[in-house]
């Protein structure tokens, strides 16, 4: 399954994220994965792994596996360069070993100090605040990312981790419409009206974090996952799906792009097998009432501020 972009390209509604794997996982994982049928790796310079990603594709690619054309990649721009965007972009491209991207984001809404291009590092100033970039607007970010279209870097270009108001700027400022917003969105926080204000004005929604979490961000923030709760549990046994697939079919219903990560081969799989079933009408309503407004990740631990509004 696709999702058609307002840029015209093809978008796989069911993706690999590869934020915090292992670096020596990786080759492992994303063959696997295009083994299994995955087409549509979401990758980002922060995660520090685009070296690792791009030897990986570069194998499918010259053993045959599959052709660059059949790949949907995704990768962001880091907050400490949006003053540059296409020396960025061009870094992430040397280390993907591609020649274009399919799409590329900015990651979060906020330009910070500049720490070298690739470094992506969240310099903190001596109070332990996130050192934040004031005279860089994110309208100045958008229009050189809109370049990145021209030069032929880039076929399509979104946001990630905005609200509805910057989202709304963005609309309003642009010349070339983000094709994409891709936040945090799940049982526990479904942003209802954020999704429904992006599909009414064209912009498809890709869903990080679509299982909550799990052991991921309860390691690092604290947060716990849906993927527990006695609800989900229930409509599980009743498809005789797991809990994860469940949570995954809610977000693709909903028509939202999810990019699950997982570093065991076990669950790469599982979460692919996500097409021979449908929830029905009542289940789905069931899972809207699960809704806590509940974000688990919390910027605010690492940078001293909480950055989402």
């Amino acid at each position: 399954m696709e999702i058609t972009l307002n840029s015209g390209f093809k978008m796989p509604i069911i993706g690999l994220g590869v934020w915090r794997m292992e670096k020596e996982e990786l080759r492992d994982l994303i063959i696997d994965a295009i083994k299994i049928g995955y087409r549509h790796l979401d990758c980002a310079a922060n995660y520090k792994n685009e070296a690792e990603v791009g030897e990986a594709l570069t194998e499918a690619f010259t053993t045959g596996l599959v052709k660059r054309e059949d790949l949907f990649i995704t990768t962001k721009l880091w907050s400490s360069d949006h003053g540059h965007v296409i020396e960025a972009c061009k870094d992430s491209l040397k280390k993907l070993q591609l020649d274009y991207l399919d799409l590329f984001l900015v990651h979060i809404p906020i330009a910070t100090k500049h720490t070298g291009i690739g470094t992506t590092d969240s310099a903190l100033g001596d109070d332990g605040v996130l050192d934040i970039d004031t005279t860089i607007s994110l309208e100045t970010t958008w229009h050189d990312m809109e370049k990145l279209v021209s030069m032929g870097l880039v076929r399509s270009i979104g946001i990630s981790n905005y609200d509805v108001f910057l989202t709304r700027d963005c609309l309003a400022y642009s010349k070339i419409k983000p094709a994409v917003n891709q936040i945090e969105t799940h049982p526990y926080f479904q942003r209802d009206s954020l999704v429904k204000f992006c599909q009414k004005h064209g912009i498809c929604v890709t869903a990080h974090t679509p299982l909550g979490g799990a052991t991921a961000n309860a390691e690092w923030f604290g947060t716990v996952s849906c993927l527990d709760d006695p609800v989900l549990k229930d409509v599980a046994e009743k498809y005789k799906q797991t809990v994860a697939q469940i949570v995954l079919r809610w977000g693709i219903q909903r028509n939202t792009v999810v990019i699950p990560k997982t570093s065991k081969p076990e669950r790469l799989e599982e979460n692919f097998q996500v097409f021979d079933f449908q929830l029905s009408k009542e289940d789905m309503e069931v899972i809207k009432s699960m809704e806590r407004n509940y974000r688990t990740h919390q910027t605010a631990k690492f940078w001293g501020i909480e950055l989402y509004a």
